[in-house]
Order: C-alpha cells, then structure tokens, then sequence
C-alpha cells in the first residue's frame, strides 16, 4: 500500500485532476484490558489506508481505500466526485513544497518492539498499584501501544514521511467498604517513561481520600481545576471558538476579537507542532504545511485563530499548520496540536485560604461552544481549607463561562500534564458558582 500511494498520485493527474493529494496512513496497536483484577483481552489492531484528494476547476472530491485492488476505483471516484461538485471560490490551493522542521522525542524504538508479554506485564502493573492500598478494587483500565506511520504526497511538490509511537494507560478503581468512591488516573507519552504501578496506586488512594463526602451550601468560591478537568473545559467550551472554520461560518463566541485583552495579563496560549515529545508533534500537520508555535493568546491578547490550508486561503493568510485528521478516511479539517496554557507556577493549593479542588469533570461536552457557558459534575472534589485539601465533597455541580474564566485566572500549580494534546497545570479560577 506504501508504494501505491506514489502511484495513486500519477493516476490522479492521468484521470483529470488538476491537483491531488495522496494521504496514506498505517497504524498497528496492542491493547490489554482487564477488568476488576483480571486480564479481560489482548487485540492487536491493524489499519493502512489512502485518503486522495482530487481537484477539477476549483472543486474537491475526496475518496479513501484500505484496498490495493480498489485503488484506480478510489481515485476515480475522488476525481468523478470533484467533476460533478461546484467550484468552489474560496479554494485556493493545495499547499506547495516547504521546509520541513526537525522534531524530537515522537518514536521509541522500545515501544515499537515490544511484545505482548512485555504490553500485558504493563496492564497488569496498573492493576497491582490499586491493590498496593487496601480498601480497593480496580473497576476496568488498560495499557495501550501503537505505533503509526504517515505519507502524504501531493502535485505541488508535498512530500512528507514520518513514524511515531505511543503508549497509554487508563484505571477506574472502586472502594470496597464503607461509603462508595471512584477514581481515575491516565497518562499518555511518546515513549516508555510513564510509572504505571504509580499511575494504579494514585488512583486508589484518591478514590480512598474521597469517601465519606460532605455535602456544601450553594456558593461563589475559588475552584482549582486540575489538569485532567480544567483540559476537558478548555477544549470543549473555548478551543472550538478559535477555530477558524467556526469563525468563518459565524459558529464562533471570538468574531472580530483579534487583538483584544481577553484574558489576565499573565496569561499565554500557545499551539505549538513541534513541542519535544508532545502527542500532536510531528514535522507538519496533515495536509503537508510544516509545523510551527503559535502564538494564540498572548499576555491576555487574542493573537490568532488556527488554520488549516483552506480557511487560511479563504481568510487571505498563512495556514498555521493546524491541518488534521482523524483517519485516512476523511479529509482535513482544523485541528488543536499541542495546545499548551502558560502561566506563572505555584504551589497554588497550599497559596488558596479557602475554595474546592476539582479532579476530573462529566459533562464538559454538553458546554455551549460558541458562547462559552458550561455547567459540568464534579468529580473527587475537595474543599480546601487554610492552604491544605480538608474535606471530600460528596456531588458537586459547577457553572459558568470559557470566556469568563481566563479572566477570573489567579494562580497555576506545579502540576504541569499532557492530557492527550492539551498541555496545562493545574489552574484557580475566582468567584466560580457551585452548588452542593
């Protein structure tokens, strides 16, 4: 199938297009699950496939296969598919050759080799840190490998490879006596430096410390998101706004906002392609534009929207390599790299007199994307009390706005995660409503 995709590029151009884009796509993954304290399966996973793009008189018709014999079909299809759709005025062009940036830290020779054996001695790590602490018992979780690798080629001159690799590791645990409590830990990263007995172990003593939870009157407090709540906000209820195909289509609570203060002073954003070892890293984005930082907000400034090749030719500026896909079977579309907050570290629980720290939320996705209101459970949350956790909160419901938020921004923790291609500490929020 590798060798085809050049091929398939030759037949685009002998079909009729005027441009084409070839984008091949192989992936193989070894997943164990268990469930309570046993292993449930182990599956490997294979997927290789060619996405073509074809272009005729302005119009794009797209077509995919994971089929060697379907090939020539699939590419006239894509083409047939563009002969037949309206050009289209805003289509500007394929991207043309670039230089490409060298990245680091996205392939683990070690985890591309690793055998079963090694991959179920992982899964059964986590299971072995939840049972290090009496009292409970893990509901399900998993380890994951995978290893992945991409081609895209087009008639201007694109022409990218790249591997990569990834493990991850997922755990739900339960308690056993007394009033009942739940928890969960992950962790994602480039290469085997992920502690995964640690990673079990964590999430038993945080479903041990929220037993026995206080119910709270309705209030207006601080709240201290940690990494795994405050990411899920961020990319539910404000990272759909500063995407530039919601902005064009008028979907977006940021319209006409570029260069305006919306944020505290010490607060930046940054997209950024090539950060060492992230998730989203690699040398360009999906479509062939080589990656780069952005600067999305900067000291509180709303600098950019992302791009992608077609809304930066339809807004008349340079894609911010933000083009991406979610399989060889669909076309690109804009997309969050690694999305990154900065803003000055502390030690911001033991720095909050009084406020609740929030664990992990449910319902970020019900968030209304282009106004920015949310309202979302929160999970393993705790008061806090004279700069130390005090006590677990039984149920917890927050409320309020994205936009709001990075304005009511006063303190980030040491706690820096990646939480899948969001990257942030923890972060204290003021005069946030909760109720009990």
């Amino acid at each position: 199938m590798y060798e085809l995709a050049r091929k398939a590029l030759l037949m685009a151009e002998k079909a009729g297009a005027e441009e084409a884009e070839i984008y091949y796509a192989s992936s193989h993954s070894t997943g164990v699950n268990f469930k309570k304290d046993s292993l449930d399966n182990a599956r490997d996973r294979f997927s290789e496939g060619i996405g073509i793009r074809a272009v005729v008189n302005g119009a794009v018709g797209f077509a995919s296969t994971n089929s060697a014999r379907e090939l020539e079909n699939t590419v006239e299809v894509a083409v047939a598919e563009a002969r037949v759709r309206e050009s289209d005025p805003d289509w500007t062009g394929l991207p043309s050759n670039g230089k490409y940036p060298v990245v680091s830290g996205i392939f683990d020779k070690k985890v591309e080799t690793l055998e079963l054996e090694e991959c179920i001695g992982y899964a059964m790590a986590l299971v072995e840190g939840t049972t290090e602490l009496p009292g409970t018992l893990p509901t399900s979780g998993g380890f994951t490998r995978a290893k992945a690798r991409q081609l895209i080629l087009n008639t201007n001159g694109i022409e990218i490879e790249e591997e990569s690799t990834a493990v991850s590791g997922f755990v739900d645990v339960i308690t056993i006596n007394g009033d009942t409590s739940t928890a969960y830990d992950f962790a994602i990263s480039r290469s085997l430096d992920i502690d995964f007995f640690a990673l079990g172990k964590n999430a038993s003593e945080l479903a041990l410390k929220s037993s026995d939870g206080i119910k709270i009157e309705p209030q207006k407090t601080d709240v201290i998101f940690h990494p795994f709540a405050f990411s899920d906000i961020l990319e539910e209820a404000l990272a759909p706004s500063i995407d530039s195909d919601n902005v064009q289509k008028r979907r977006s609570g940021l319209i006409d906002k570029l260069g305006e203060e919306l944020a505290v002073p010490e607060l930046s954003i940054y997209d950024d392609g090539l950060f060492e070892a992230g998730i989203e890293t690699s040398a360009s984005d999906d479509e062939g534009i080589p990656s780069q930082r952005t600067t999305v907000i900067e000291k509180g400034v709303l600098k950019t929207y992302l791009y992608d090749t077609y809304t930066a030719g339809k807004a008349g500026v340079n894609s911010t390599g933000n083009g991406s896909r979610s399989s060889y079977m669909s076309p690109p579309a804009v997309g969050l790299r690694n999305f990154i907050i900065d803003y000055p570290e502390t030690d911001i629980i033991a720095d909050t007199r009084s406020g609740i720290f929030v664990n992990t939320v449910i319902g970020a996705h019900t968030a209304n994307s282009i106004s920015g209101d949310f309202s979302v459970e929160a999970r393993n949350a705790f008061t806090i009390k004279d700069g130390a956790l005090d006590k677990p909160i039984k149920s917890l419901m927050i409320s309020g706005n994205a936009f709001e938020l990075l304005k009511n921004i006063t303190g980030a923790g040491l706690d820096v995660r990646k939480v899948g291609g969001i990257i942030t500490p923890s972060i204290r929020i003021s005069d946030l409503s909760v109720i009990g």
